[in-house]
């Protein structure tokens, strides 16, 4: 496949689902794009919909999906007009994979880390059971777990080797995209940094591409080339991470960035009052209006997309 422009370019994405109190608006409306060999973070605090965006993208979708819409171009090619097996096939796995939430406890106790890591080269590329364990093995030593390793089973492995076993598995059929849905929350300090470490280094050697779900401000600047924000069901901001550590945009951004502790602060970590609103019933207007401290008359309407110097805010301050 020629290299196109971008890797993947996702417009006006919807993902609602159906509850007994009504459509819970989980993702709705979201835009961004992310390039060759970058990681896009995207940040917001739990129940944003950061988890159900990652489900949109790669259609692992319950049976309560009331709505489901949009376009999801992956080099080229808008994903969303293939039929749930051609996806199967051809996208899940093979073009973009997905390290889940709690990845830890995804692998089967009963089965060994290699042949469980191999499965998705023998499901997607055809390859035996025995062909398939030289790209596993390939994999472990990219992610850095022992050759050894390939014969034990999960509970022999520590919690950061078996996040390592996660990754190998979602790298084993070599796609251009990796999915990381709070890969590291599980994890201590020095081993979230390890884990970090080996992102980065498969980053430069594959030459792969993250999106990467977190509420961790701190650790995901390791990674980050860009980033996204999210509240509500929307992306509110988008911006290249070196710009926006220092000085983000959006009052959410602002205020999230505010509350990280630093070692050398003299004042302490800042926090936001009030709840996320309702994804059942979100305000018409700026869904960050109610908590927002520079909310003005205008805020009442629902807020453009504004474009700065390369970042987006979907906010009136910058009308």
């Amino acid at each position: 496949m020629s290299k196109h422009e971008k890797l993947l370019q996702i417009k006006n994405l919807t993902l609602h689902f159906r509850t007994q109190k009504g459509d819970v608006q989980a993702v709705d409306g979201v835009d961004f794009e992310l390039d060759y060999n970058r990681a896009v973070v995207i940040l917001g605090e739990s129940g944003c919909g950061k988890s159900s965006l990652a489900k949109a993208i790669l259609r692992l979708l319950p049976r309560n999906v009331s709505k489901y819409s949009g376009s999801i171009i992956f080099e080229g090619n808008d994903v969303m007009q293939l039929s749930d097996e051609e996806y199967r096939q051809n996208v899940r796995w093979v073009a973009m994979s997905l390290v889940p939430q709690a990845a830890m406890n995804a692998l089967n106790p009963v089965i060994r880390v290699g042949d469980q890591v191999a499965e998705p080269a023998v499901v997607h590329l055809g390859l035996s059971k025995t062909e398939a364990l030289q790209p596993a093995l390939k994999m472990f030593r990219h992610v850095g777990v022992p050759d050894d390793f390939i014969d034990r089973y999960p509970f022999e492995l520590s919690g950061g080797m078996r996040q390592r076993v996660a990754i190998a598995m979602a790298l084993v059929t070599s796609p251009g995209l990796i999915i990381l849905d709070e890969p590291t929350s599980a994890l201590d300090v020095l081993t979230q940094a390890n884990i970090f470490n080996v992102l980065k280094r498969i980053k430069q050697e594959l030459g792969t591409s993250f999106i990467l779900i977190t509420h961790d401000i701190a650790t995901s600047s390791e990674l980050a080339d860009d980033v996204a924000v999210m509240y509500a069901g929307q992306i509110v901001e988008v911006s290249d991470a070196r710009r926006f550590f220092i000085e983000p945009l959006h009052p959410y951004s602002q205020k999230l960035m505010a509350s990280v502790p630093r070692l050398r602060q003299e004042h302490d970590p800042d926090f936001i009052t009030g709840q996320p609103p309702s994804l059942l019933n979100p305000p018409k207007g700026c869904r960050f209006a109610a908590r927002c401290p520079k909310r003005f008359e205008k805020c009442s309407e629902e807020p453009p997309v504004i474009e700065q110097d390369g970042r987006k805010v979907k906010c009136w301050l910058y009308a």
